[in-house]
């Protein structure tokens, strides 16, 4: 990848520009989000005039796609022949550190595109998902094409899960977890996959009868900055969508931000009530790590609008509520990180922190974007994950 750190001198071309110009956007768009990108931003981290950068990329909708085009190609380049299975696992993980930006560039960042770019971008991913389904049928001949594909997703989750996070390892030992895990993957017993339900009536509507009006605005707040992106949605939006009209939103929330904000206080709220119970009943800390697997996606499943939020938004919300928000993410996962430690003596918190981070992407790629609904296959994934993959270099 092209480096950025030291750009060159205005009024130079280097032969590298294009490049160049997608590495610091891609770190500017991981960093700060599309919304807080302009193209002169991308150009002062380059080097160049703007005009410069519309010689090579129409704007910033044409760039953010060509740069996630350019970050997934490699890994569909690797699986797109699997000859020598396990040398093909180690080179994704390669590819894997060498993109980490992917996953949160692909999850949060591509919904600002319109649908064209973002049907070319879920194409060149489906390709992806498939070539790894193939090589879990070449790790483990016995599973059936349904459960080689979800597999294939829960891998591709594996690979970016890095991108949620700053955990830094030695390079041969990042590789080698990565590697592990997804070999951990392939090598479960086959099985039989629930089908994935058919959307069933529209949950506002059934809760309306029942609900305060202030929780049906955070109902309706949920879905549509799921759906749409908090920057699309209105406060006459949200009103509209919970049957009230629009200025007596402001009965219940002060601005658009503040109710973002309450849709994940609560969020977070539900998923630390669900720690401290689980933590209270359960001794055994592997046991208690599957049965918080458990709680987790059942409420990921149930609330994979909270997940796109969590994901996609919390940089709405302002400085100080969004470093609270995280700080909150953060002793969530912490508590996982210290049951894991627990479960596996010897085990350090660095490489815990890393098991502990793919299996939560992989439950939340499921519950958002996954082809399969089944709670058990992806607790048993999820747990192996954790409990089974081989820990070297400690």
């Amino acid at each position: 990848m092209a480096e950025v750190g030291n750009p060159p001198a205005r009024n130079t071309r280097p032969r590298n520009r294009r490049a160049m110009i997608t590495t610091a956007a891609a770190d500017l768009f991981y960093r700060l989000g599309y919304d807080g990108v302009a193209m002169s931003g991308i150009a002062e981290a380059v080097g160049v005039g703007s005009s410069a950068l519309y010689r090579h990329f129409e704007g910033k909708q044409q760039l953010l796609t060509q740069l996630v085009l350019d970050h997934l190609e490699p890994f569909a380049r690797i699986t797109a022949e699997v000859d020598d299975a396990e040398e093909v696992v180690a080179r994704l993980a390669t590819a894997a550190l060498d993109h980490r930006q992917l996953g949160v560039l692909w999850q949060r960042e591509t919904r600002h595109l319109p649908e064209e770019m973002r049907r070319a971008l879920r194409a060149e991913l489906r390709g992806v998902a498939s070539g790894l389904a193939a090589l879990v049928r070449a790790l483990n001949p016995g599973v059936s094409e349904s459960d080689a594909r979800f597999r294939g997703w829960c891998a591709f989750s594996v690979l970016t899960s890095p991108s949620y996070h700053q955990v830094e390892l030695p390079r041969r030992d990042f590789e080698q977890l990565l590697r592990d895990m997804v070999l951990v993957i392939g090598a479960q017993p086959p099985q039989e996959l629930a089908a994935r339900p058919t959307a069933g009536p529209d949950q506002l509507s059934l809760f309306a009868g029942r609900a305060s009006r202030r929780r049906l605005l955070l109902a309706a707040a949920t879905r549509l900055f799921s759906d749409a992106g908090y920057s699309n949605v209105t406060t006459e939006d949200v009103g509209a969508a919970a049957g009230i009209a629009g200025p007596s939103l402001y009965n219940y929330f002060g601005s658009k931000q503040e109710l973002l904000s309450a849709v994940i206080t609560r969020g977070n709220a539900w998923l630390e009530v669900e720690l401290e119970r689980t933590l209270a009943s359960t001794a055994d800390p592997s046991e208690a790590l599957r049965e918080l697997l458990r709680s987790y996606i059942g409420f990921a499943f149930d609330h994979g609008g909270f997940i796109d939020i969590l994901v996609s938004e919390v940089n709405h919300l302002p400085a100080a509520e969004r470093h609270r928000a995280r700080q909150t993410q953060h002793a969530y996962v912490a508590e996982w990180v210290g049951m894991l430690c627990e479960a596996r003596p010897g085990l350090d918190e660095v490489r815990s922190r890393v098991l502990v981070q793919a299996a939560l992407t992989a439950a939340n790629d499921m519950a958002r974007t996954g082809p399969v609904r089944d709670h058990r296959a992806l607790r048993r994934l999820g747990a192996a994950l954790m409990l089974d993959t081989p820990v070297r270099g400690l």
